[in-house]
């Protein structure tokens, strides 16, 4: 059970509990590609570009293109959270703190889905027939930090990087910044530009994009091997959320702790990035 229920006695003269700042749910599972999958392990096929061949004469054998196939593989991780709460804290409190407790369990459920993805975005995929080989993100597919944090020449950069490799572009584009890259695009424009007017609104919460992507602040983003913030932009099917099981509660006694009340969430979920045209890395200095 939480040591920590004492803190919500009566004595503290709180008419509820209050739920603490923290990320209520997933904030990146609408922005990608989600799937409904069974099993361990689930695989996603895809078929490559081919070149069509010029005809240059009339009667000729009919031409044989092999196309290109390749295979994503993702492993599914499980999660679970429980806690207890006595009959007698029920007692002790002013409000039964079930809801609350569930509410906590559902939030860290999500905060769980988004690690996988942001993992997912940025780490080795798995690929070939049964899964074995690795592919990492190109070289190609990341900005440098350039001792500056997110300026609007990284967000330009970006797009050009998936205009080049060839993404659909009406197909959504979305970026994950922490709330300093928010602030760097505010530093790094004049007030006099018409860029300034639209972060301010970004910043403002009145509008959610710029330059071509939908802003999605998160505080859960790493840092890499040099402390650089590691910004994602990418277009939402070129990262696949798996998930094995939707986030379930129970709420139950238990028998064998007094007749406690169990609150328990559990999840299956994995991701992978699907295409590597379509992730873009921008490395900002904080």
């Amino acid at each position: 059970m939480s040591t920590q229920i004492t803190t919500a006695f009566v004595q503290q003269f709180s008419a509820n509990i209050q739920m603490l700042s923290q990320q209520m749910g997933s904030l990146l599972r609408n922005a990608v590609d989600v799937e409904s999958v069974n099993g361990e392990k689930a695989f996603f096929d895809q078929v490559g570009s081919a070149a069509a061949i010029l005809r240059t004469s009339r009667h000729a054998d009919t031409p044989i293109v092999d196309t290109p196939h390749s295979r994503r593989m993702v492993t599914m991780s499980d999660y679970e959270y429980a806690d207890l709460i006595d009959d007698q804290d029920k007692v002790r409190l002013l409000v039964d703190p079930t809801s609350t407790y569930s509410r906590a369990a559902a939030a860290a459920m999500g905060r769980a889905m988004d690690d996988v993805i942001i993992a997912a975005a940025l780490g080795n995929a798995s690929t070939g027939k049964d899964g074995s080989t690795t592919t990492a993100l190109p070289a190609g597919q990341k900005i440098a930090h350039g001792s500056a944090g997110l300026t609007i020449a990284k967000l330009i950069e970006a797009k050009e990087i998936l205009d080049s490799g060839n993404v659909d572009p009406s197909i959504p584009r979305h970026i994950v910044v922490s709330p300093k890259q928010v602030s760097d695009l505010l530093n790094n424009t004049t007030v006099t530009s018409s860029d300034y007017n639209t972060v301010k609104a970004l910043a403002m919460g009145e509008i959610n994009t710029f330059v071509g992507f939908s802003f999605i602040v998160s505080n859960r983003l790493s840092t890499d091997s040099n402390s650089d913030r590691q910004v994602i932009a990418f277009a939402s099917d070129g990262i696949k959320c798996a998930i094995g099981k939707e986030p379930a509660a129970r709420i139950d006694e238990r028998a064998d702790k007094s007749y406690a009340t169990q609150v328990y969430y559990c999840q299956s979920v994995g991701a992978t990035r699907m295409e590597e045209s379509k992730v873009v890395e921008i490395a900002c200095s904080e």
